[in-house]
């Protein structure tokens, strides 16, 4: 798979001291055909894969009604770290906090 965009950040676990690096990517669109989805597809939807590397976390397609909101919905990621907040403190690589306190 090829992936188009990248955000590397660091996180640790709450109560913890330990401080480690994350890389969220986000791959090239692709077309999504019914065997693929558990959901009829009417016309050109397209996919993006999201990938989570250096934390236990799966990785997640998102769906759009075409390529540029495929991209756009997978570019979105405060969703996702808001999501994991609640167990991770995340960080910019300058430690400066990720979310505004």
């Amino acid at each position: 798979m090829k992936y188009i965009a990248e955000r590397k950040l660091l996180f640790k676990e709450k109560n913890t001291q330990t401080t480690k690096e994350m890389v969220i990517k986000i791959s090239e669109p692709y077309i999504v055909t019914e065997n693929d989805v558990k959901f009829p597809v009417d016309g050109v939807i397209a996919g993006c894969h999201v990938k989570i590397e250096g934390l236990d976390e799966p990785g997640y397609d998102l769906y759009g009604m075409d390529s540029l909101q495929a991209v756009n919905l997978a570019s979105d990621i405060d969703p996702l770290l808001d999501r994991l907040s609640g167990n991770y403190d995340f960080f910019w690589s300058t430690g400066e906090p990720y979310f505004e306190e």
